[in-house]
């Protein structure tokens, strides 16, 4: 679309010719993104970090304060002990777990509070027992 507008022609009507004759030629037909749904995120505000956040979510990556992921992994781990395999994987899973709850108690790092204690190993081990046997 190198063309000026000729003088005298309404700038409106032009535009519409212009772009008239663009269909005809066939100019909009196989574009790029053409029949797909717009991105969720069309009415959301302006953000800097757009690619970044769109990045991570297309790599499954998340980010989050110290405190909060190891809430997470805590929560993750006692799942696993419940369906360990014997009673000494238990131990192991809870044990360690229990050692990074206790790090973080005593080094707390930047951010929200952990508001986790260290599981009760022998608690752990009987509830896993009582869930094989309900099996």
């Amino acid at each position: 679309m190198t063309e000026r507008k000729p003088p005298g022609v309404d700038f409106e009507s032009w535009v519409d010719k212009q772009i008239r004759d663009a269909e005809t030629r066939g100019e909009f037909e196989r574009l790029p993104g053409a029949g797909k749904p717009l991105p969720a995120d069309v009415d959301a505000t302006y953000d800097e970090l757009w690619w970044v956040k769109r990045k991570m979510a297309r790599e499954g990556l998340s980010v989050l304060p110290p405190t909060l992921a190891l809430r997470k992994e805590a929560e993750d781990a006692l799942l696993a002990a419940y369906a360990a395999p014997s009673e000494q994987a238990v131990r192991k899973i809870i044990g360690e777990i229990n050692d990074k709850i206790r790090d973080m108690m005593f080094k707390p790092p930047p951010g929200p509070p952990l508001g986790k204690k260290p599981y009760d190993v022998e608690d752990v081990v009987r509830q896993w027992r009582e869930r094989r046997a309900d099996r």
